[in-house]
């Protein structure tokens, strides 16, 4: 749950696929989101997705990249910092509920708010109300740091992430055993934890994109479309298309 901020401004734009906003940091939280496409919000130590209908809340100060899937209407908006999340975690991704999505569009296009403006202080408190409602939802994929699992973190990234995962292993220049133990100590995940929620984020990432279920689901190296619909439902709860239309 986000306690009370004051929304300071709201800033919007259209990428083409493939787009990068370079790294940046700033003395505002902001809440990033797209009314379409996917973006990936990447910084040091963890990377976040937001698909159709969630944001990411980016805390003051983290220095952070965006990447965007497809053709991406990217929304931001900027809230100078009155309080803190509940959570000490430097970014998080949040369900948007279709009134606070309105809301961000129409902070877009007044642009700066100014409370002193009766119409603006209506629309920054009706925000702030819709700010203090919002609860992190599990799309954030923690990111290793030694060489060998970065390696592996990358390759199964790759469509070749379909071969053999022993091969991918050796490639990677470690044994199951030892990146079993990296993963664990670095992530806080064990390594079948971690490749599940990576091909969870990389699955929702295209398909949010707009590629088909069946070829994200061979892409990924799952036997069929109802086996990854399968892992989809038990770590999301929904279907692929459930999720992503709600």
């Amino acid at each position: 749950m986000i306690r009370t901020f004051g929304v300071t401004f709201g800033h919007g734009h259209t990428a083409p696929p493939r787009s990068l906003v370079p790294p940046g940091i700033t003395a505002w939280d902001q809440l990033v989101c797209a009314i379409r496409g996917v973006v990936t919000v990447r910084t040091d130590c963890s990377a976040w997705l937001a698909p159709p209908h969630r944001a990411v809340w980016i805390r003051a100060g983290v220095p952070f990249q965006v990447e965007m899937a497809g053709i991406v209407a990217l929304r931001m908006l900027y809230i100078r910092p009155k309080g803190r999340p509940l959570t000490g975690d430097d970014c998080f991704v949040v369900n948007v509920s279709p009134l606070l999505r309105e809301l961000i569009v129409r902070a877009v296009q007044v642009g700066a708010l100014d409370s002193t403006v009766p119409s603006h202080q209506h629309l920054i408190g009706v925000i702030r109300d819709e700010l203090s409602t919002l609860s992190a939802v599990p799309l954030q994929l923690p990111l290793p740091r030694d060489p060998r699992a970065v390696r592996l973190a990358e390759l199964v990234r790759q469509p070749g992430a379909a071969l053999p995962f022993d091969h991918l292993l050796r490639q990677a220049g470690g044994s199951r055993r030892t990146m079993e133990r990296l993963f664990r100590s670095e992530t806080a995940m064990s390594l079948g934890q971690w490749l599940r929620r990576a091909r969870l984020l990389e699955g929702l990432r295209r398909m949010g994109a707009g590629e088909t279920v069946g070829t994200v689901a061979l892409d990924l190296g799952y036997s069929s479309p109802s086996a990854f619909i399968s892992m989809f439902r038990r770590e999301l709860g929904q279907t692929p298309r459930r999720y992503l239309e709600t």
